[in-house]
């Protein structure tokens, strides 16, 4: 089992070599992210002395239990599934796409954003959630009350909008029309079963 300190460490590795610069980790990437496991391994071993035990099966444990499904593991390769700011073909699945789905911005930049449309900035590809509250989690690592964008996905694929399916919360594509945002309506309160009961009971 790896300490807090360890999967910190490994995950800067990951994230850095799968996302923005796996030449100064003298890796071979493919134009589909995946870099080899083994490959990748020997980087960290040779880079981080508390790591040098590292395995194979340390690492695919870690992108099994991912909460976020940030990364991939096939063939005996692994990569990241989205957060690029390198170019590659994420051939990602385009099925099954939620009608709505979300982005989090701030008080200063959504009038723009309804007006010109969504476009990537410090990544190849702009990043959606698939729920106001992932928007809204996503949001709140850049400022404290992020505005929530709701995207028309149904209407923004209707006209040619590829969007593939990255993480289990989130969704890219190269850009969205103007026409397909509007600010989201902030959800309701989900009802604490105290009330519930209440209600219930008003019913009987």
């Amino acid at each position: 089992m790896m300490d807090e300190g360890e999967l910190e460490s490994l995950g800067r590795m990951m994230a850095g070599a799968l996302r923005h610069f796996p030449d100064k980790l003298e890796l071979t990437m493919d134009k589909n992210g995946f870099v080899d496991l083994r490959d990748f391994i020997l980087a960290v071993q040779d880079r981080r002395r508390q790591l040098r035990w590292l395995r194979p099966h340390h690492v695919i444990a870690v992108i099994e239990t991912d909460p976020k499904g940030r990364y991939q593991y096939r063939d005996e390769k692994i990569r990241a599934t989205y957060g690029h700011s390198i170019d590659v073909e994420l051939d990602l699945p385009t099925v099954g796409i939620p009608d709505k789905l979300y982005y989090p911005t701030t008080v200063e930049e959504v009038d723009i954003i309804l007006e010109t449309g969504l476009k990537p900035s410090d990544r190849k590809k702009v990043h959606l959630s698939k729920t106001y509250k992932d928007a809204k989690t996503a949001g709140s690592v850049r400022t404290a009350s992020p505005v929530i964008i709701e995207i028309d996905a149904a209407r923004a694929q209707a006209g040619g909008l590829v969007i593939g399916k990255a993480g289990k919360t989130v969704y890219l594509a190269d850009s969205v029309p103007a026409d397909c945002l509007s600010r989201a309506e902030v959800p309701p309160e989900p009802v604490v079963e105290e009330e519930s009961e209440v209600l219930e009971e008003h019913r009987e």
